[in-house]
């Protein structure tokens, strides 16, 4: 029974240790200034509203009763579920990886999935040294260009999540800004250097109406919102078997339908 008694002891006295090591300070610089931030389980958190506020542009409310974090921008709305692995960007699902945590009333976001909805840079070094968070800029765009990127996001890839319709948005402004493509989002789009080169210009869906989510996903795409790196190519297996692309070019990631290749 002693033995046993003292086994639990350590048991408890290791989970104690444990616990107590699992939030610890971390430094965050937002533009050169300190906000405030935890990690946990190799997550960093960061409090929004002092997040947002230092960034600028953003107006921040608590909703106590449903729980919900909202702030607000010329850019999109942002609400933000207490635990909750997700967010809410104009009412479409943003997924974060891990739960928003509220400590002492404030609500503390996962960092680098919400910096990346924000088109902001994350740069971490180690656990010592401070996380720099820093402003990607926005991709200039013409009203015309921005129109033409609505519609061959939504043409493309109506029914995907947020995600995957932002990363059709980031294939075309990578074309847009390589060499090797028209550098206009309108060119990209009607490009037929190598014959057409997006389904929807052949079958007449990119003069839609673009929807509401991806007409945000244009806008965020333009924000610096990253999904697909530097990705010049996408396809739907089911629709294509991409021979050419699989052959000639660097797979990157699959979102949805769709995968991408740089």
């Amino acid at each position: 029974m002693r033995g046993k008694t003292i086994l639990s002891l350590l048991l408890a006295a290791l989970l104690m240790s444990g616990t107590a090591r699992a939030a610890e300070d971390v430094t965050v610089k937002v533009d050169g200034q300190t906000v405030p931030a935890f990690a946990e389980n190799s997550v960093t958190y960061v409090q929004l509203t002092s997040l947002l506020e230092t960034l600028g542009g953003w107006v921040t409310q608590w909703d106590g009763e449903a729980r919900v974090a909202s702030a607000e921008t010329d850019l999109f709305t942002l609400d933000v579920p207490a635990q909750c692995s997700y967010v809410l960007a104009d009412g479409c699902a943003f997924e974060t990886g891990s739960a928003s945590l509220l400590r002492s009333g404030r609500t503390f976001v996962p960092l680098r999935s919400v910096a990346n909805l924000l088109g902001l840079q994350v740069d971490f070094v180690d656990w010592t040294t401070p996380v720099t968070v820093r402003d990607m800029g926005t991709a200039a765009c013409t009203v015309e260009d921005f129109d033409w990127l609505c519609r061959i996001i939504s043409a493309e890839s109506q029914g995907e999540s947020l995600m995957g319709q932002i990363a059709v948005g980031n294939v075309i402004l990578n074309r847009m800004f390589s060499d090797a493509f028209p550098d206009t989002v309108k060119g990209v789009v009607f490009d037929q250097k190598d014959g057409t080169q997006f389904e929807p210009v052949s079958n007449g869906t990119v003069y839609n109406e673009p929807t509401e989510q991806s007409v945000l996903a244009a806008r965020l795409a333009l924000a610096g919102v990253d999904a697909a790196g530097e990705s010049l190519y996408f396809f739907n297996p089911d629709l294509s078997q991409g021979l050419w692309v699989r052959t000639n070019r660097t797979y990157y990631t699959t979102i949805g339908c769709h995968v991408f290749y740089q």
